[in-house]
């Protein structure tokens, strides 16, 4: 997998927590490809939960570039949402994580297990890997 860029929306970063073999596969390419690894913000709200391993996460989360919900992040995900004619709390993070997306260096890939949610928001400009 030659990327320059490669995002994880929750269930690819749950994959990893979970150390799910696919999902380790993937980033183990990417990795050593030279990808950079990145996420939202709001990815950490969509996996945390009682029974997340937290120091694992943790450990992750300092192998991840972490990037911030701004103000002006938050308007390019509700524009892409209008774009791909959809709305709600339902679709509110897959639109950051897909903002993300769009901005990081090209190539760019998303691991995800929402594959047509992220064809509609992140259009041809991102490969969509399915989980």
């Amino acid at each position: 997998m030659s990327l320059e860029s490669l995002v994880l929306d929750s269930q690819g970063f749950s994959g990893w927590i979970v150390r799910d073999r696919k999902v380790l596969r993937l980033l183990e390419l990417a990795e050593r490809g030279g990808a950079d690894l990145a996420m939202s913000a709001a990815t950490i709200i969509e996996v945390s939960h009682p029974g997340v391993d937290k120091a694992r996460m943790s450990w992750l989360l300092s192998r991840i570039r972490v990037e911030a919900v701004t103000k002006e992040s938050a308007r390019r995900s509700a524009g892409l949402l209008k774009a791909a004619g959809l709305h709600g709390h339902k679709f509110a993070i897959d639109s950051m994580v897909a903002e993300v997306a769009l901005r990081m260096p090209s190539p760019v890939a998303v691991l995800t297990s929402d594959v047509d949610d992220m064809v509609k928001l992140c259009g041809q400009g991102v490969r969509i890997v399915a989980l």
